[in-house]
């Protein structure tokens, strides 16, 4: 799930909810291409069942 306020999901995660995964962002700090890059190598690298309850950061 993309969300513009992906903190939100950050707090969630810290606070031990339960989730499928979590890429996050800081709005601003990369441009949509290296977004994509990211989304494509993690889609390549991690398995979905590898994700679950994890945050990546790109």
């Amino acid at each position: 799930m993309l969300d513009r306020k992906g903190a939100d999901f950050l707090r969630l995660h810290q606070a031990g909810a339960n989730h499928v995964g979590i890429i996050y962002c800081i709005q601003g700090s990369r441009s949509i291409g290296e977004i994509i890059r990211g989304l494509v190598l993690i889609w390549e690298l991690v398995e979905p069942t590898d994700m679950v309850g994890c945050v990546e950061f790109i």
